[in-house]
């Protein structure tokens, strides 16, 4: 639910679209949440199949034993993508994500000196899981369903 009320919203240029808006808020918020579910467990598909593959990696960004690391990145992309896009505690497996998303940021833009171009990717995907943890599922989710969130 919003804290804003009608009289506080701007008025639309073109007000017939204020229904069409209204219609779509909803299951433009589940699309998004959907689908960034849904693609980071596919990044995470990759490391799910081979979980120690990242363990020399992890250990180069300073995570030591990256034998215990490189299996917990696997199943946070892997697990946690699959739980935002049903929207099943959508806030916690949201929340490990941008750990983890915020982590690739600090590799690309110290690490590797990349800056804002080698990080921005990374940026956007922490903005978008960083909305679910504040937002949680929406009613169109696992957790609305059981009537339980975070």
């Amino acid at each position: 639910m919003s804290a804003t009320t009608d009289a506080s919203r701007p008025k639309l240029m073109i007000p017939a679209l204020g229904r069409l808006y209204s219609a779509l808020h909803d299951a433009g918020e589940t699309l998004l949440r959907a689908v960034a579910g849904g693609f980071l467990a596919i990044h995470g598909s990759q490391k799910i199949v081979n979980p120690f593959g990242a363990t020399e990696m992890v250990e180069g960004l300073g995570f030591y034993p990256g034998a215990f690391w490189s299996p917990l990145l696997a199943c946070t992309e892997f697990f946690g993508g699959i739980l935002i896009a049903l929207g099943l505690f959508t806030r916690p497996a949201a929340f490990a994500g941008l750990i983890v998303l915020l982590v690739t940021v600090w590799f690309h833009w110290v690490t590797m000196g990349q800056g804002f171009s080698g990080a921005e990717k990374s940026l956007l995907w922490a903005a978008i899981l960083a909305f679910f943890v504040i937002r949680g599922g929406n009613r169109h989710s696992v957790d609305a369903r059981i009537g339980r969130a975070f």
